[in-house]
């Protein structure tokens, strides 16, 4: 025989849509309300605690948009990146994120999933919110420069970790200074190995070309040849471990680069390329195979072997940005652009 159990469900809370109709049921007058969903250190604590008490009695869910409506300042600010599933734009949003809320902010994020219709969708949906600036990740030489052009006569806009195609007269840049971290890892695999060659990404925004080109300026520097190895058939993807694992593939395949130093545009690339090696066996032959990256991904550590690569300073990054924003959103706008770039730390792993 089985027993059934009563159960004692509690009574639904009264559903209230409306601040006016939350006013009058919980008896506490709009304007009071208004300021204490802004800031509740605004109102006294006696009130405070009463509030809290109050709202436990009902079902309310406050509106952040629509009580921003006709406010001077929606406290929002809009973030794009090319993708959620790049875990270095990942660690990114949530340094913006902390930096933003320190400064009283809220973040809308989007992803342009690297397609420029996309991405000028986001910043369009952006202008519709009247946010109070936008950070933005672009996604390079194919992004709509008119989508940023007229977003940026709105708003406060801040470029970081690339920066667009074309010069922007209205937004500003924050980003790591590729002339410093390239340099700083080539001297580094000069100084205990061969020179490295270079291992480029698709040229689909500026970190690809200003890399690539500070490893020439480097390596003319330091009295070697610059040498390059083809990226062929890599065309405008952003899947950068697919390609510096075919690419390098081929060339393990056929014997080419297999005991050589192989510097990387970004990590991503080069764990493609390390997949790729241990692929061919050739880290575990103990040959004189060398691969190293630049970014610091967060799974760069993890592999086998272990990434040696330059790390991004993400917060600091994320930080300067919302500085930027937040400077120009309440202490008025600028025609003078600024752009802030950033050191890069070494990180010395097994792989170089």
């Amino acid at each position: 025989m089985v027993y059934g159990v009563r159960r004692s469900w509690p009574m639904a809370k009264p559903k209230i849509k409306t601040m006016k109709e939350l006013s009058e049921t919980i008896g506490i007058s709009r304007p009071t309300l208004s300021r204490y969903f802004r800031d509740p250190s605004v109102v006294r604590p006696s009130t405070s605690k009463k509030i809290q008490e109050r709202l436990s009695e009902v079902d309310y869910v406050y509106n952040f948009l629509t009580t921003r409506q006709n406010r001077k300042s929606t406290e929002l600010i809009g973030v794009i990146v090319p993708s959620y599933k790049d875990l270095f734009f990942a660690s990114l949003i949530e340094s913006i994120e902390q930096s933003a809320k320190d400064l009283g902010y809220t973040i809308i994020t989007q992803s342009s999933n690297g397609d420029s219709g996309v991405e000028a969708h986001a910043v369009r949906k952006l202008r519709s919110m009247s946010v109070d600036g936008a950070i933005v990740a672009p996604i390079g030489v194919a992004a709509d420069h008119d989508a940023f052009a007229a977003a940026s006569e709105d708003f406060p806009l801040v470029f970081v970790d690339s920066r667009p195609a074309k010069s922007m007269p209205l937004a500003d840049f924050v980003g790591t200074d590729n002339m410093q971290s390239i340099g700083a890892i080539v001297e580094y695999l000069c100084r205990i190995g061969d020179p490295p060659v270079f291992l480029g990404m698709p040229h689909l925004n500026a970190n690809a070309e200003e890399r690539e080109h500070a490893y020439r300026a480097k390596m003319l520097e330091l009295n070697h040849e610059a040498k390059a190895i083809e990226c062929a058939g890599a065309g405008g993807s952003w899947e950068f471990e697919a390609v510096g694992y075919a690419v390098m593939d081929d060339c393990f395949g056929r014997g080419e680069f297999t005991n050589s130093t192989i510097l990387c545009a970004n990590d991503r690339v080069a764990i493609g390329a390390i997949r790729a090696a241990n692929k061919h066996g050739l880290f575990s032959r103990g040959g004189g195979l060398r691969i190293a990256g630049h970014d610091d991904h967060p799974l760069s550590q993890y592999m086998f072997p272990a990434l040696t690569t330059v790390a991004q300073d993400v917060e600091g990054i994320a930080d300067a940005a919302i500085q930027l924003v937040a400077q120009r959103a309440r202490g008025g706008r600028s025609t003078e652009t600024v752009e802030v770039f950033l050191n890069a730390a070494m990180k010395p792993r097994e792989s170089a």
